[in-house]
């Protein structure tokens, strides 16, 4: 079994983003989200979604692999040991 791993992902989200397909996503990697938060910033037509997770490298690579595939998505991720 791979170690498991703490870390943050931040997703950017245009305004007309495909949020049900993010969410679809996420909901999909649900066993490892330890927390999430979503911030509208409408005066720069961007949504933007933080989680806390905890993961194997292949676990949080699904996740932010197959949200970055999505159009108009960014997503970065910081991961402690």
């Amino acid at each position: 079994m791979k170690e498991k791993r703490t870390g943050a992902v931040i997703i950017l989200v245009p305004i007309d983003g495909d949020i049900q397909r993010i969410n679809r996503i996420i909901s999909e990697h649900s066993e490892m989200i330890l927390g999430r938060q979503g911030i509208p910033l409408r005066e720069r037509a961007l949504n933007i979604i933080s989680l806390v997770l905890e993961g194997n490298t292949d676990q949080i690579g699904s996740l932010t692999g197959k949200l970055g595939r999505i159009p108009g998505v960014k997503v970065r991720s910081v991961l402690a040991g």
